[in-house]
């Protein structure tokens, strides 16, 4: 029997419309993912986009950062700007009005998501990840806020 095959962005969008719980209860869900490599937080309020990417990357068994940082994923070193595909690649976002630094600095703002596809005449990027408006959705982002793109592998 054939194994089954998934991408990485297959596999993201199985949790489309999960989200946080407002106030003091937390969706166990989003903690779980929180805490698959941190004994920290105790409440999904955080930025989570980086811990849904680790998540889906510990159930498949690729390489994973065990970070909660977004821009985390700029160490990755397969690079792939020019032909970003959607299944396993990512793009990764400054976050935050103003002046924001460049890729080289990791401990900044930051948000990452999977690529899903481009729109040219916008100058958008279409991806999917997770708190976006605090839920797993697909949203579209600014081109001008991409600060990397990275392909995730084993």
């Amino acid at each position: 029997m054939k194994p089954i095959e998934i991408t990485p962005y297959q596999l993201a969008k199985r949790f489309m419309g999960m989200k946080e719980v407002p106030g003091s209860v937390s969706n166990p869900q989003i903690l779980a993912m929180l805490k698959v490599d941190n004994d920290w937080p105790d409440d999904d309020s955080v930025p989570w986009c980086s811990a849904f990417i680790n998540y889906i990357c510990f159930l498949l068994g690729l390489n994973r950062t065990r970070s909660l940082r977004a821009r985390s994923w700029l160490r990755e070193k397969t690079v792939c700007w020019s032909d970003a595909q959607q299944g396993f690649d990512i793009v990764i976002f400054k976050r935050g009005k103003g002046h924001q630094p460049g890729p080289d600095v990791i401990n900044a703002p930051g948000h990452v998501a999977f690529f899903s596809r481009w729109d040219y005449e916008r100058d958008h990027v279409h991806v999917l990840g997770g708190n976006q408006s605090d839920s797993v959705n697909l949203a579209w982002y600014k081109k001008s806020r991409i600060i990397g793109i990275r392909r995730l592998t084993l």
